[in-house]
C-alpha cells in the first residue's frame, strides 16, 4: 500500500505557495541561471537578487571570502535593476511554478515606492520582499532595519503603492528584532522574513589586511543558524506575523527546526553556492520526512517546538 500523500502547502497571509521551500534572494541569481542545474518546477517560490530603480555595479573586489561555518560577502548589491529584470527575466521565470518574490531596496522612501508601483500592476510578481537590514552599503537600508519609527513609516508608504504582499526582512543586527516586526506589522506588512545577514570581518594574518575590500560584510551560512532560529522564534510569537525562516539552512533537519521554532517557510541561501540542487532537493526529502513520521500536513509542525514545563 502507499503512503498517504502529504500536504507541502502553506499560506503565508495571503500569499499562497506550494511548498515552504524558496530560494534567498542574493544566492540564486535572479532565477534562471540555474534552470539547468536545479529543478526550478519543485520550488514554492524564487526570490530575486535585490533590485534597484537603478543598475548597481556592486563593491569592488575582493567581495566574498569563506570563513569557518560560513561565508562573508559584501556584493553591494549589484544588480540590472528593476526595468531590465521585468523585461528580460521575469517572462523566462513565468515559465516554471514557483511563485516569484521580487526583493526591493532603496536609498530613500521614495525610491521604495517607485519600485513598489512599478511592479503593483505586474502579474507575475507573486509578492514584494524589502531588504530594510543589507549590512552592505552605506547608506538606505540598515538605517530602515535599524529604527522602529522609521520602518513603520517606510513599510506604510510602500503598502500605499501596492496591493500585493510585503514581506520585510528583519536584520539580525539590532538589540530587538522583535521591535521591528512589530513596527513591519504596524506599518502594513503581511510576512516577515528573517535574518538578514550577520556584519562580520576576516583578516589575513599574513598580510594582515581585511580579506574584503569593504572591510565588513554580510555572515551568512551554517554558522548563523542558531541566531536565525532564536530570532523566528521570537517574532513568530511576539508579533503575529506569518515568518519565512532563512540561516544556514541546509537539511531537512534545518527545515524541520525552523519550522518548530515558529516559521511557515523557509528560504535556501549559502548552501545553493555549493550544491545548486539543495532547495529543490529538500522539497522532495521534507515530504518523504513528513510521510515516516506520520505528519499529514507541513502547517502541522508550525511553532509546534515542545517547550520546558
Amino acid at each position: 500500500m502507499n503512503a498517504p500523500a502529504v500536504d507541502l502547502a502553506v499560506a503565508l497571509g495571503p500569499l499562497r505557495l506550494a511548498n515552504p521551500i524558496l530560494t534567498a534572494s542574493g544566492t540564486f541569481g535572479y532565477g534562471l541561471e540555474f534552470a539547468h542545474l536545479a529543478d526550478l518546477a519543485a520550488l514554492g517560490g524564487i526570490v530575486s537578487k535585490g533590485l534597484s530603480v537603478a543598475p548597481i555595479r556592486g563593491n569592488p573586489p575582493p567581495r566574498v571570502c569563506e570563513t569557518r561555518g560560513g561565508m562573508l560577502n559584501s556584493i553591494g548589491l549589484q544588480n540590472i535593476g528593476i526595468e531590465r529584470f521585468l523585461a528580460e527575466v521575469l517572462p523566462g521565470l513565468e515559465r516554471f511554478p514557483p511563485r516569484v518574490i521580487v526583493n526591493l531596496f532603496g536609498v530613500s522612501v521614495d525610491e521604495y515606492v517607485r519600485l513598489a508601483e512599478r511592479v503593483d500592476a505586474v502579474s507575475g510578481v507573486a509578492a514584494l520582499e524589502l531588504n530594510v537590514s543589507c549590512p552592505n552599503v552605506h547608506s538606505g537600508g540598515l538605517e530602515f532595519g535599524q529604527d522602529p519609527e522609521v520602518l513603520c513609516a517606510l513599510v506604510r508608504a510602500v503598502r500605499a503603492a501596492t496591493g500585493k504582499p510585503i514581506v520585510v526582512k528583519l536584520s539580525p543586527n539590532v538589540t530587538r528584532p522583535a521591535e521591528i516586526g512589530e513596527a513591519a506589522k504596524v506599518g502594513g506588512a503581511d510576512i516577515l522574513s528573517a535574518i538578514n545577514t550577520l556584519l562580520g570581518m576576516a583578516i589575513d594574518p599574513v598580510t594582515r589586511r581585511p580579506r574584503l575590500a569593504t572591510v565588513k560584510g554580510g555572515l551568512s551560512g551554517p554558522a548563523i543558524k542558531p541566531v536565525a532560529l532564536r530570532v523566528v522564534f521570537d517574532v513568530a510569537r511576539q508579533v503575529g506575523l506569518p515568518v519565512i525562516g532563512i540561516g544556514g539552512i541546509e537539511t531537512v533537519d534545518d527545515v524541520l527546526e525552523f519550522l518548530l521554532a515558529g516559521a511557515s517557510a523557509v528560504q535556501v541561501g549559502t548552501a545553493l553556492f555549493r550544491d545548486p540542487t539543495t532547495a529543490s532537493r529538500l522539497v522532495g526529502e521534507l515530504a518523504a520526512r513528513l510521510a515516516a513520521d506520520g505528519v499529514g500536513s507541513v502547517r502541522e509542525l508550525v511553532g509546534a517546538v515542545r517547550l520546558p514545563a
